[in-house]
């Protein structure tokens, strides 16, 4: 297994350090950390897909106009997962799974873009995608970017499985047990963690569970204040969002650490799992083409 992180919907919002909390200037950075995952039997599984490249292509008929223009993302081919895979050497016909934290349109754009892949989402998201109940619901899913949603695998927010004191769901339908989603909701109605076990232990990518780092990682938990309102805007049950965040606080601060844990959003923990995982060189890369 060999897992590469992407970045594949960069963001410059205004307010510098009042949205990632380490920018010295005036324009911030925002990512959107995206898995590619190289397997030996299952293909490529991505967890999440970023933005896609009809999105990079037609943003503003895509995407909703206010999140886009408050975020600012870089709209560039070369930063969706498609343009990262073929920088890294592997071929997008060879994605088999993708395995979605929530169905937001930052996280789902790209997945038109892989037709042939079985969706692993949980039922409750499923739900509230598809009924885009409410504006906020309306703003953030986008149903063009789906394609057929017969292909999406669906799984209650019950489940059977304990990870690490979590519920979980630990069979995905044609994926092995090193995959698991772990439901958090809060952010969204069915928002999930994924755990992988890889080659370096358990991860968790905790998506949109938080924002910035020092959220769960700080001795004391605070978060910027452009981040944290963009937080509570996005957030479908602030309180559960809260709940579940504790909960993942609670397993980053065990003595010793038994995970990586990181999220969506955080340049600094992208840059750093990056490294950890010894492929930072395919990012930069990507990034020279743009430049």
């Amino acid at each position: 297994m060999r897992i590469h992180h992407f970045d594949c919907g960069p963001a410059r919002p205004l307010g510098g350090a009042l949205m990632d909390g380490v920018s010295p200037g005036a324009i911030g950075r925002l990512t959107c950390h995206c898995l590619a995952i190289e397997t030996d039997r299952h293909g490529v599984v991505l967890v999440d897909t970023g933005l896609g490249l009809r999105d990079m292509a037609h943003p503003w008929s895509r995407l909703p106009l206010l999140n886009a223009a408050s975020l600012r993302f870089r709209f560039d081919a070369n930063h969706t997962m498609l343009r990262r895979l073929r920088h890294a050497g592997l071929s997008p016909r060879d994605v088999r799974h993708i395995v979605m934290t929530h169905l937001d349109f930052d996280h789902a754009g790209g997945l038109i873009d892989f037709p042939e892949a079985r969706v692993h989402v949980m039922e409750p998201e499923a739900e509230a995608a598809q009924a885009r109940r409410g504006l906020l619901d309306q703003a953030r899913y986008r149903p063009a970017q789906w394609g057929d949603t017969r292909r999406w695998h669906r799984y209650p927010e019950r489940t059977a499985g304990r990870w690490f004191g979590f519920d979980a769901v630990t069979e995905l339908e044609g994926l092995p047990p090193e995959f698991l989603l772990v439901p958090l909701p809060g952010h969204s109605a069915g928002h999930a963690g994924v755990a992988i076990e890889g080659p370096r232990g358990w991860m968790l990518h905790a998506g949109d569970t938080y924002f910035n780092r020092a959220e769960v990682h700080a001795a004391r938990p605070h978060c910027p204040p452009g981040a944290a309102a963009y937080e509570r805007i996005m957030a479908w049950d602030a309180r559960l969002g809260r709940a579940n965040q504790a909960r993942v606080r609670a397993l980053v601060q065990e003595e010793p650490t038994p995970l990586a844990v990181f999220c969506t959003h955080d340049p600094v923990e992208y840059v750093a799992m990056a490294v950890w995982q010894g492929n930072a060189a395919n990012d930069r890369g990507a990034d020279r083409q743009v430049a």
